[in-house]
């Protein structure tokens, strides 16, 4: 799998918290590392690194929610929230697991006041690769 293949894998999975239920899907215990400070861009690329890391692994393990999410990332929004919904709602077991993957995100996020998604964290440094 390709770079570019993974990457909208990856970042599909973050459909899920915005499509189904409010939540982003993606680490199960995956805080930074102990030296890193959670609130630097440092601590909070740690975080998102061993979140989208579990997510691929989990995903990987159950192909019919990878499929539907990677569907929904070249589906128009509509579409893609109706289909996500609708899988996730039918597996209700899948998102729980995914929401627990997520949490040491959404726990840096609120520690740290900040609002920064692991796919715009990606965004800033593609920015540098140009």
């Amino acid at each position: 799998m390709n770079l570019f293949a993974s990457t909208l894998r990856r970042s599909a999975t973050g459909i899920v918290g915005a499509c189904a239920i409010g939540a982003v899907a993606v680490g199960v215990g995956n805080l930074p590392a102990a030296g890193a400070a959670p609130c630097k861009a440092s601590g909070f690329a740690a975080t998102a690194s061993g979140v989208l890391s579990s997510a691929g692994a989990y995903l990987d393990a159950h192909p019919p929610a990878d499929d539907v999410l990677t569907a929904a990332a070249s589906q128009p929004p509509e579409v893609a929230r109706s289909s996500v919904r609708g899988y996730f709602l039918a597996h209700p077991g899948e998102f729980l697991d995914l929401q627990r993957i997520v949490q040491p995100l959404k726990d840096v996020k609120a520690q740290c006041g900040v609002d920064l998604s692991p796919s715009q964290l990606a965004s800033l440094f593609e920015a540098l690769a140009e």
